[in-house]
């Protein structure tokens, strides 16, 4: 060992540190450990979702009544079967009719719920569960309660018996088109599932403000209230808000459980594009090449749509205050 001489005294040199060897193993490889958190759902993301939407564009070409694997290929006849169909004009212009009614009532009812529970400053995660709650029950299961306990067009239903406390007859909710009165039934089954999901978005977005916009707001003289709201919560809020459309639309064009289940698919004055491509792929004709086509053409559709709107509401800005 070497020494060093100090103001006369010998002291030993200084001990190399030895470098730290990489740790082997499969807790110390992060590309191991990659594969092995993101490989199952990657599995499961190829297995449900990328093979069946290539599956349904190779069926989308081809004759595959009462089939899955045709071998007769047609071309584009099947897009041109769905274009021509004559229930989907109606089926899109009920979706037209479903979206002026859900999208902006959707979009308050969540916002207005978002600003009640951030101003709470008791049991907020009370209230915040209580609302959310909804969105864990399925579409199904909340139509037949719709449907059966609520309007369910007798005198012993929920809305029936409340508005005849005030001397309204009994309405058949859902039989009859002219009022459509289905409209009310549909609107308030989606409202109720789906707005505390929302509201979660939107609270979220909230907190997210800082409180000095607020501060230099009123020492500027801005009345709490509307001018707060309307000069700082809106503009902050712009960006979740054009997510929150842009999502309430694409499950608008989606909508199925609540009209099949409600109405049923043989009143035809009351179909979604999705209820089309249902009778068409699985209903008595079988036909999986037009339905496939069909699912194509509405995934093109909401694709554009998403787009139009996405560049219209500047979607994906960095500032929201633009």
């Amino acid at each position: 060992m070497s020494t060093t001489t100090t103001r006369g005294v010998a002291q030993p040199a200084p001990v190399k540190a030895s470098p730290a060897r990489p740790r082997r193993g499969l807790r110390g490889n992060p590309t191991v450990n990659f594969w092995l958190f993101t490989g199952p759902f990657l599995i499961g993301l190829a297995i449900f979702v990328v093979v069946p939407i290539c599956w349904s564009i190779w069926l989308s070409f081809f004759d595959a009544r009462y089939t899955v694997t045709p071998s007769h290929f047609i071309g584009f006849d099947n897009y041109k079967q769905i274009l021509t169909n004559s229930d989907l004009p109606n089926s899109l212009l009920t979706f037209t009719v479903f979206a002026a009614f859900i999208v902006p009532t959707t979009w308050a009812l969540s916002l207005g719920l978002a600003l009640l529970v951030n101003q709470l400053r008791f049991m907020r995660a009370f209230f915040r569960s209580v609302f959310f709650l909804p969105t864990a029950v399925s579409y199904v299961a909340a139509a037949l309660i719709w449907k059966m306990s609520i309007f369910s067009g007798v005198r012993f239903g929920l809305a029936n018996t409340v508005i005849g406390w005030f001397g309204v007859d009994t309405i058949a909710w859902m039989s009859n088109p002219t009022p459509p009165w289905y409209w009310l039934v549909i609107v308030t089954l989606r409202l109720w599932i789906q707005s505390g999901f929302y509201m979660i978005l939107f609270l979220a977005a909230l907190q997210n403000i800082p409180a000095e916009l607020y501060e230099a707001a009123a020492i500027d003289g801005a009345k709490r209230g509307w001018q707060t709201f309307r000069y700082i919560t809106l503009p902050q809020l712009r960006a979740t808000s054009t997510a929150v459309i842009l999502l309430l639309l694409i499950a608008a064009y989606q909508a199925f459980d609540e009209f099949f289940n409600i109405i049923g698919q043989k009143a035809t004055w009351a179909q979604t594009p999705l209820m089309v491509l249902y009778k068409a792929a699985l209903g008595t004709s079988q036909d999986y090449g037009a339905g496939s086509a069909g699912a194509v053409i509405l995934s093109l559709l909401i694709c554009l749509v998403t787009l139009i709107q996405g560049k219209f509401m500047g979607f994906g800005r960095g500032d929201e205050s633009k």
